[in-house]
């Protein structure tokens, strides 16, 4: 394996465990706190890693980068941010695995279908369904019957996850000619 497949693999664990504890901290400010946590920021990083892994390393070895990140991310997510006698953080880590692997290996099939199209179609709508999915199956897990506003918190959410995969379109743009795709 290479640097930059272990340095991707590496980000993708720590976006993981950040967004996992960030997820916990609705945003107390305008009136946002049934709305949006500020795990909204940080998540939608990881859509652009496998996005970009998916350009480099092709299908598998995006694959293989979220299974490592996904891997590294549950570990550190399972030591350091679950309290294991709450009950919430207990569903905040299942929730988050879950989404996580389902929404991630989904953004890798739908880019490796459309990567032939326009240089912004595949990364976009990859990243737009995978938001969809990771939202709604992360809080219905996370926060369904606890009294947590979770479809309002999931709404905030997607709207920021949207926002940001529009801007993350810059960086993937001006790394699409430097990364050339190289055999794992």
């Amino acid at each position: 394996m290479n640097r930059p497949f272990i340095l991707l693999s590496f980000l993708m664990g720590v976006i993981v465990l950040v967004s996992n504890y960030l997820v916990q901290f609705p945003i107390n400010k305008f009136g946002l706190e049934n709305i949006l946590t500020y795990g909204a920021f940080s998540y939608p990083v990881a859509f652009l890693i496998t996005d970009l892994a998916n350009r480099v390393y092709g299908k598998n070895g995006a694959k293989k980068i979220v299974y490592f990140g996904f891997s590294i991310g549950i570990l550190f997510t399972l030591i350091f941010s679950t309290n294991f006698g709450d009950l919430i953080s207990i569903r905040i880590a299942i929730g988050s695995g879950t989404a996580f692997i389902v929404a991630q290996l989904l953004d890798v099939q739908i880019f490796d279908k459309l990567r032939k199209k326009k240089w912004f179609i595949a990364p976009l709508a990859s990243s737009m369904i995978g938001s969809v999915v990771d939202t709604f199956l992360f809080f219905s897990i996370s926060f369904f019957g606890t009294g947590i506003p979770w479809f309002t918190l999931a709404l905030g959410d997607l709207a920021v996850k949207i926002f940001v995969a529009l801007i993350m379109l810059i960086p993937f743009r001006l790394l699409f000619n430097i990364l050339k795709p190289v055999k794992i």
